[in-house]
């Protein structure tokens, strides 16, 4: 019995779909959080804990899949980036 490698199926679009729901809501509702925090919520709090999420993930996922909603910007305090709302920041001109 083989295994298709592609994934194209429904249900790999359902927990991409989810993921991107979920790290928006997040980072709407927390503006200048980290990928930390981000990877904490979703994996303790909303219990996505098979996607095998990590910060680095997180952070490519954002800026491949999320660019036009979310941005991020370095936080030279912590050393690190933070993301927030796209449109949050244009109004205030940065």
């Amino acid at each position: 019995m083989k295994h298709q490698k592609r994934g194209v199926g429904t249900q790999k679009k359902a927990r991409f779909e989810r993921l991107k729901q979920e790290i928006t809501r997040f980072v709407m509702a927390n503006h200048g959080c980290s990928a930390q925090s981000i990877v904490a919520n979703l994996s303790h709090d909303r219990a996505m804990r098979n996607h095998g999420l990590t910060p680095r993930k997180v952070g490519f996922f954002i800026s491949r899949n999320l660019a036009e909603k979310l941005t991020w910007w370095q936080d030279h305090k912590a050393g690190r980036r933070v993301y927030g709302d796209k449109s949050k920041l244009e109004k205030k001109g940065f």
